[in-house]
């Protein structure tokens, strides 16, 4: 029978990559409050309040194979694919540097992340559960973000191919795309279109919020719900599914 609290991780070991953003602090924050064994990683130094933390910057070859082996060690039963960055250019000004640098960490990075997770819980038999997270700019092309759109529709793409492949061995891969969420990350993201738009700090920042269907940013509260459904035994027949956490906004 199904009960409104029954969704408990404890025990769980739930990897957090991308921990310093927003959203990873706030899936880090609903992971623990539900008993999980939290592990997580970022490029930063120190992270506030951080057990279990492995610094990584994932560009790096090196250091990406040493997290590679860190997955080896602690054998996730839940991942958070979340580690990504973003930056803008169109079709026209976007170079290769800045190609390569988002599709080496918002796709290499987070395949090889997810490629060894799986290995890992398949050496196990763990019935895992893998969630990229991907974004709404994954589902549409926008003119100024043509690399970062197309790194999130391959993190779709690969979710659905994971999922295929991993099937039987009850290993569910799924992806949450969020929409505009109110982090530091949007912060960043604001600035950078004060720049290219010709408008002031925080305008389209208001803007984008006020467009939203539901008429609000998004909190990051709102994504690591959906990653907490995700992880638990509550959406155990769920796989190769995008979640927009969006308040519709994919769909304007």
């Amino acid at each position: 029978m199904f009960s409104p609290g029954s969704i408990d991780l404890t025990g769980k070991v739930c990897l957090v990559t991308g921990a310093a953003g927003g959203i990873g602090q706030s899936t880090i924050e609903h992971f623990k409050e539900l008993g999980a064994i939290v592990y997580t990683t970022d490029k930063d130094i120190k992270l506030p309040g951080a057990n279990n933390y492995k610094k990584f910057d994932l560009l790096i070859e090196k250091e990406l194979l040493s997290c590679l082996e860190w997955i080896s060690e602690i054998r996730p039963d839940v991942l958070f694919n979340n580690a990504a960055i973003f930056d803008m250019g169109s079709i026209l000004d976007a170079n290769l540097q800045s190609f390569d640098k988002l599709f080496g960490l918002n796709v290499r990075a987070l395949y090889a992340i997810m490629q060894a997770c799986a290995k890992s819980m398949i050496a196990e038999e763990k019935s895992g559960s893998i969630i990229n997270v991907a974004s709404q700019a994954g589902h549409r092309g926008e003119a100024l973000v043509a690399h970062y759109c197309a790194t999130k529709a391959a993190v779709i793409s690969y979710t659905q191919s994971a999922a295929l492949a991993l099937a039987s061995n009850k290993i569910r891969v799924n992806a949450i795309s969020p929409g505009v969420i109110d982090t530091p990350m949007w912060d960043h993201v604001d600035k950078l279109f004060a720049k290219f738009e010709k408008k002031e700090i925080g305008q389209k920042k208001r803007e984008v919020g006020k467009a939203v269907p539901l008429g609000f940013m998004g909190r990051p509260k709102d994504v690591a719900r959906a990653a907490v459904f995700l992880a638990s035994d509550q959406s155990e027949y769920i796989t190769a599914q995008t979640i927009c956490v969006d308040g519709g906004n994919v769909l304007r």
